[in-house]
């Protein structure tokens, strides 16, 4: 095991990570090294990863699963696979997209534009429309409900929380989102993909909130998409486990320290603050601590489940023109998940992505897709049904049910700042709204990009251009 030499046992940052989580670590340990703050990252895994590594070779993903008979010969070389226990995409135009470039992280990571974003609407599938051409071409829509939808991006594409001219009648602190689709004449249907495949929302409860946050978001995705034509999306070759990796080199070229393989015996406290963290017999000393779930559950309360199933197919989606990378939403309203719990009349939406040997993270030929969505009920895989009969014929399934935490506290008493657990979308914001939400509870101040940007001169002399 690594040992700590005498000279790195004090710093002002400790980050420990074990079987939970590791993008939102991983970025806040860059981010606070860039910041001059001296950061310690220990890992008990001898890798970078827990859940939300990338498995290879796929020899692994079997024995992870536990079926031990091992892939068969048409999966081709098990060292071609890198398979993401939790994937996401990278909104082109979003917060993580932005990290990556104010910290140059880019530098180390070389990305694919994922070729298509579609709705579920009455068992089949459909290219989301985010554009007034899109608009009038869908097959979504009417020919009246087309040109009530495109009038409805104008105002949205238009739209200018700072210039009430273009507010057409809307208070976008007042004014809820319901009111803007009935203002428009919107129907069910277009309501539907719109919240849920443009605005991205999980559940219908933003219908009742302040409209702004809502257009703000379907601009967000039109303006990714515009980046790049196909889809608003982003895949890492070789996989996510690529991020983590290039913000730990980030940390490093600033100082940081990382130690894997290193277990974390106990959460030295005093006075109700975090003081240290130990490990087998030695003491790193620490202002602050930046942790997961598993390492502190008595503060943390268990918010749910999530159950994503990885399907390893030979062949694309169909209705996606044959797409060697895309993600579906199937809106809760499309396929009748209706809660019998009080309070809950809708359940939220089910997610599919789906990469493959494009991305060099499978086999030539081959493809893997992963429906995923919040558990509701004692029979998870019953409820993604709908998802994986849109990808039969299925050469093989892995299926794990993941339990949600939340800390019940901010950690600013404490100085112990724990990470949410991923939840069930197919995108990186919720999780980077996490980051910005740590990164404001610990420096006491609010998130700021510019602050992400490396310094006139970093280790290797680099100056800004």
């Amino acid at each position: 095991m690594p040992c700590l030499p005498q000279s790195l046992r004090y710093f002002t940052v400790c980050l420990v990570r074990g079987t939970g989580l590791l993008y939102p670590e991983c970025i806040l340990s860059g981010i606070m090294s860039v910041n001059g703050k001296k950061v310690l990252h220990m890992d008990r895994n001898p890798y970078y990863g827990g859940e939300s590594s990338s498995i290879t070779p796929l020899e692994e993903l079997y024995k992870r699963f536990q079926l031990l008979e091992g892939p068969p010969e048409s999966m081709g070389r098990g060292r071609d696979w890198n398979v993401d226990l939790i994937p996401k995409f990278l909104m082109a135009n979003g917060q993580l997209v932005k990290m990556l470039l104010y910290t140059e992280v880019t530098r180390y990571l070389d990305f694919k534009v994922v070729e298509g974003s579609f709705v579920y609407k009455g068992g089949k599938i459909y290219k989301v429309p985010s554009t007034e051409t899109e608009a009038l071409a869908s097959n979504l829509m009417g020919m009246f409900e087309k040109r009530r939808f495109r009038k409805f991006l104008v105002f949205v594409a238009n739209f200018d929380e700072n210039d009430p001219k273009t507010f057409e009648g809307v208070d976008p602190q007042t004014t809820s989102m319901r009111d803007v689709y009935r203002k428009f004449d919107l129907g069910q249907d277009v309501i539907d993909f719109t919240g849920h495949a443009l605005a991205l929302y999980r559940t219908d409860d933003y219908l009742d909130q302040p409209c702004l946050e809502t257009i703000n978001r379907i601009k967000l995705y039109s303006e990714s998409l515009a980046r790049y034509g196909k889809s608003p999306y982003l895949y890492p070759l070789y996989g996510l486990g690529e991020l983590p990796q290039g913000f730990a080199r980030l940390s490093a070229i600033y100082g940081g320290t990382y130690m894997l393989n290193k277990p974390v015996d106990d959460i030295i406290m005093e006075n109700g603050k975090v003081v240290g963290v130990k490990s087998e017999g030695e003491v790193a000393r620490c202002k602050q601590l930046i942790c997961d779930p598993s390492y502190i559950p008595d503060r943390v309360r268990k918010a749910g489940q999530v159950i994503r199933i990885i399907c390893i197919l030979s062949h694309p989606i169909k209705n996606t023109n044959d797409a060697n990378s895309c993600q579906i939403i199937i809106p809760q309203n499309q396929v009748n998940r209706k809660s019998g719990r009080p309070g809950l009349f809708l359940w939220p939406d089910i997610y599919v992505c789906m990469i493959s040997y494009a991305h060099n993270v499978a086999a030539q030929g081959k493809y893997i897709a992963i429906a995923s969505t919040t558990v509701e009920t004692t029979d998870p895989e019953k409820e993604v049904e709908p998802a994986l009969e849109l990808l039969e014929p299925i050469d093989q399934k892995f299926v794990a049910i993941s339990d949600l935490y939340e800390p019940i506290d901010d950690g600013c008493e404490s100085q112990v700042f724990c990470s949410c657990s991923y939840d069930a979308t197919t995108h990186f914001e919720t999780t980077c709204n996490d980051i910005k939400d740590i990164y404001k509870r610990m420096a006491g101040m609010a998130f700021d990009f510019e602050n992400m940007k490396r310094k006139q001169n970093d280790v290797f002399g680099e100056a800004e251009q």
